[in-house]
């Protein structure tokens, strides 16, 4: 088990447990009473550390290693009935972006994620969830042929940025998100999109327009990352815990500007710690909505997409 810096108090009571039901295994003095002691103190100890989170604790407990990823989430909601679909008839089939129909509850939905991979190998095969061009061309694909059978969108965004490399540039990075920004806002089908992790930049962005846009509770959505903010500002580093609260990136600051429409509330001490009740909040809010949005006309699900984005953010005319 993996524990972020600010989990120490949460590590040394797991460790005294670990060592209590090693003693109780042995059968030789009964510690029931001290397991359980310790267990409720656990609890305790996340609902105290969990319910005062800075900005920069969001952002690590985000990146958490053992966070279930868009694959997990996709798998959990589709009761393993997903057939993922592959490459945007261009170049080649991005790792990085992962896409495919599955159902939920007998209906049909294109879900559409990015994935950072589970382990050190697997990030490597998943370049980390940064997708390149054709990562994002072939969302658009698979949105494109959701549409043409009337199928439901739901894309999970979890990256750390799009690929900034120069191959990346070469083969168009800016104008593939840009294009599935305009395409996204035109779709048809009704569109929920999740961020379940870090949602940086355009990269975030390039699957992110739909008619509702939600967050974990410990996820962040942001132009640009703490540390990167951090090293543009003060050539170092070493401030991102600063730039984090600057940024305004928490789901909460979010929800109170009006740039998402919703916090999917994560079990206490992160999504982390308890995988299968962080899967049941997401499926019953995504339940919800399809619902709602599958009975709107088509015409007036777009109106209100395009209107709603259009609301965001603030400028004064002189």
């Amino acid at each position: 088990m993996v524990f972020l810096d600010f989990e120490n108090d949460i590590k040394e009571l797991m460790e005294q447990l670990e060592k209590s039901r090693a003693i109780q295994e042995k059968g030789k003095v009964d510690v029931t009473k001290t397991i359980a002691e310790l267990e409720d103190n656990i609890n305790k100890a996340r609902e105290r550390i969990y319910a005062e989170l800075t900005p920069w604790q969001h952002v690590q407990v985000s990146r958490h290693p053992d966070r279930p990823y868009a694959l997990a989430h996709i798998n959990a909601l589709s009761n393993n009935t997903f057939i993922e679909l592959h490459g945007d008839r261009t170049v080649k089939d991005d790792k990085a972006m992962v896409g495919g129909f599955g159902s939920i509850d007998g209906k049909t939905v294109m879900f559409i994620g990015q994935q950072k991979g589970i382990n050190a190998k697997m990030r490597v095969y998943r370049n980390f969830g940064m997708a390149n061009p054709e990562g994002y061309r072939k969302a658009l694909r698979l949105m494109r042929l959701a549409e043409k059978f009337n199928k439901p969108i739901i894309t999970f965004i979890d990256t750390p940025g799009a690929y900034p490399g120069i191959e990346a540039e070469e083969r168009g990075q800016g104008e593939a998100i840009a294009r599935n920004l305009i395409e996204m806002m035109q779709l048809k089908v009704p569109v929920i999109c999740i961020v379940i992790g870090e949602g940086a930049s355009g990269g975030a962005l390039g699957i992110g327009i739909g008619d509702k846009v939600f967050m974990l509770e410990n996820a962040w959505y942001s132009v640009i990352s703490p540390e990167s903010c951090s090293t543009i500002l003060w050539r170092t580093r070493d401030q991102k815990e600063q730039a984090a609260a600057a940024l305004k990136l928490t789901a909460a600051d979010m929800l109170e500007h009006n740039l998402i429409d919703g916090i999917i509330p994560e079990p206490i001490g992160g999504a982390h710690s308890d995988h299968e009740s962080t899967f049941q909040f997401v499926r019953k809010e995504v339940k919800k909505h399809l619902t709602r949005l599958s009975k709107m006309d088509a015409e007036e699900r777009i109106e209100k997409r395009i209107a709603k984005f259009s609301a965001m953010g603030s400028f004064v005319e002189e």
